[in-house]
Formats: structure tokens, sequence, C-alpha cells
């Protein structure tokens, strides 16, 4: 549980952004089917949980007591 409560916010980047990558897929697609990413449904899921999981890192808070940076 503790693993979930501390990745909640990726995990969440992930699952918006599949929905959003195969939202992208489904309305609007490749026609040709020449297209990497929007031609396949599967790269199309990956491909918006990727990009949904760096956006979610990006307003990921880091915790001072992990920071090593630190002298």
């Amino acid at each position: 549980m503790e693993f979930i409560n501390k990745y909640k916010l990726t995990f969440i980047g992930i699952i918006v952004g599949a929905i959003g990558g195969y939202a992208y897929y489904h309305y609007v697609g490749c026609a040709s089917g020449t297209c990497a990413i929007t031609s396949n449904p599967l790269n199309s899921t990956l491909y918006g949980a990727m990009m949904g999981t760096l956006l979610a890192n990006t307003f990921k808070k880091e915790d001072p007591k992990t920071n090593t940076n630190e002298n």
C-alpha cells in the first residue's frame, strides 16, 4: 500500500495518458497507416501512457529527506 501511495501521481499519469493516447488513435488516428505511432492502437496507447507519466512527474515534489546533494 505504501508503494501505491508513493507513486500515486505516476499511476494517475499512466492511466490518463493511456486513455488520451487511445482516444487520439480512435478520433484522429492515421488514415494512410504510415504513421509510426497513431496507426496502431497499442503504440498510441503506450506513447500516451509514457507522455502522461512524464507530465505527471513534473508536478511531483522532491522529498527533502532523500536529497543527497547537500553536504
